[in-house]
């Protein structure tokens, strides 16, 4: 028996939910909770096999809660049901110790499988925010291929092409000296160049040396 804990601050809300995770033989809901608070002693006293927890509630969010919530029972898996279809949200929610993500909209059926997806010890995300995700992850992948360097890089990058020493970008910039060297190494390390001509040539195809980026 996969034994669950509901924490939404809309009564309503747990009741659905209740109601449509008792109706499977496997499924038993041991506890309620309306805040974060009220989670924590719920998630204390019970251990419960899963807790299906909403984002926004008062004080606190489920998010915020949720890595508490973890501390009082380790081996509880924690699925976040969630208005918010933005994969940072989900990103968010797996780096604070969630197993899972389900948008409120879901499916009666989709809530049950997440539910034991995530008990037997798997992770479940909302399949349009999985492909979301994945898409995501594919465009900020070729961003940083196209362009390695960090936004501090270009603009060192950008002074050394004009033929700046290490000494006055530090004072440019308002950084030390070996924090410019440091970063002219990482230039040179990420563009694989070794001389000053490569390193003009790449600002140049960069157009970090257009007059607006040069004055």
């Amino acid at each position: 028996m996969i034994r669950a804990v509901v924490v939404d601050d809309h009564a309503v809300v747990r009741s659905g939910i209740r109601l449509l995770l008792e109706r499977e033989d496997d499924l038993e809901v041991v506890g309620e909770a309306g805040n974060g608070k009220d989670a924590i002693f719920a998630v204390r006293a019970l251990k419960p096999d899963v807790i299906l927890l909403d984002v926004v509630m008062p004080r606190e969010s489920g998010i915020d809660v949720l890595p508490s919530l973890l501390r009082e029972s380790p081996q509880t898996k924690v699925l976040v049901l969630s208005m918010q279809d933005d994969p940072r949200y989900v990103r968010e929610a797996f780096a604070a110790g969630a197993s899972g993500y389900l948008l409120k909209e879901a499916a009666d059926e989709e809530v049950v499988t997440a539910v034991r997806e995530i008990a037997s010890g798997g992770r479940y995300v909302h399949p349009a925010l999985g492909a979301r995700m994945v898409t995501a992850e594919a465009e900020a992948r070729a961003a940083a291929e196209a362009d390695p360097l960090s936004e501090r890089e270009r603009e060192v990058l950008r002074l050394l092409a004009l033929g700046h020493t290490n000494q006055e970008i530090a004072k440019m910039l308002y950084i030390s000296v070996r924090t410019a060297e440091t970063h002219r190494a990482h230039i040179m390390q990420k563009l694989r160049i070794s001389t000053r001509a490569e390193l003009v040539r790449y600002a140049l195809a960069q157009g970090l040396l257009e007059p607006d980026g040069a004055s």
